[in-house]
């Protein structure tokens, strides 16, 4: 059964250095305040996955919190392109980036793998490109029916997954829905696995097309009200898009960016917990 605890006493219990890190939320419910709270511990060398790394993900290798990004896809939604990661890869600052590679598809069948205990997945895809060439999780197998070759990638099992969700029972369990992507893979994938939610209820109430996270599969609940601002929260709150928009000058300029990271660094959000 997880425990309800506060988002520092979570990220300090099951956050390591070293560690391979998930935060996972397609377009909303990204965990923005569980990556800022990895930055405010000092989290270090990290390997960090992630289908779509924006924002959140320059933040904390902007911060040298990543030795690695392992991703399908990298920018800042609807403004251009990340900064300090392109700075991290391109001039070591503040720490060297090591990048590893896939397709959308690829990512999502690695995690489908890892949730499945699976050492690896088969798709038809990476035809064309030097992806497998440069990448050593992608390799070939021959179908032993129809002797068709196919790509075959292996498993992600990270350390830790994070997600956020809208609300939590009492019980620790947790409900998220709208575009929901690969957050149930990643967490039935990784050795342990954190949800942050906007709010703890007595009871879930229904709602179509949900995923609910039974407790069983989470080590801790953290209550983080806006805890994806700025993507949004659907049915909660919208997409600042200001805040993608004002992060692209943010992110290109270091000292900037040291002055934004001094406000994340000092501003800890107080220890919510549920009752």
């Amino acid at each position: 059964m997880p425990k309800i605890v506060s988002l520092p006493q979570a990220v300090s219990d099951l956050v390591r250095d070293g560690d391979t890190v998930a935060l996972e939320g397609f377009t909303h419910l990204i965990p923005f305040a569980a990556g800022h709270e990895i930055i405010r511990q000092r989290r270090r060398d990290l390997t960090l996955v992630r289908m779509t790394p924006d924002l959140v993900y320059d933040q904390m290798i902007g911060a040298g919190c990543a030795r690695k990004l392992v991703f399908s896809w990298g920018g800042n939604p609807g403004v251009g392109s990340l900064h300090r990661m392109r700075d991290a890869i391109a001039t070591g600052w503040p720490v060297p980036l090591e990048l590893e590679e896939h397709s959308h598809a690829g990512m999502a069948n690695r995690y489908v793998a890892g949730a499945s205990g699976l050492p690896f997945a088969v798709l038809r895809g990476y035809a064309g490109t030097d992806l497998p060439a440069h990448t050593d999780t992608i390799s070939t197998v021959v179908c032993p029916f129809t002797g068709e070759r196919l790509a075959a990638v292996a498993a992600l099992n990270p350390d830790v997954a994070i997600v956020h969700a809208q609300r939590a029972d009492r019980d620790g369990n947790v409900q998220l829905w709208g575009i929901t992507g690969v957050q149930k893979e990643a967490v039935l994938a990784a050795d342990r696995a954190l949800a942050t939610v906007e709010e703890v209820v007595d009871e879930l109430t229904p709602v179509p097309g949900a995923v609910v996270l039974p407790r069983w599969v989470l080590n801790a609940v953290a209550v983080a009200p806006r805890g994806a601002a700025p993507s949004y929260a659907h049915g909660y709150y919208d997409r600042d898009n200001a805040a993608y928009r004002a992060w692209d000058a943010i992110s290109r300029d270091r000292e900037k960016f040291a002055a934004w990271l001094r406000t994340i660094e000092e501003n800890a959000p107080e220890g919510i917990v549920s009752e």
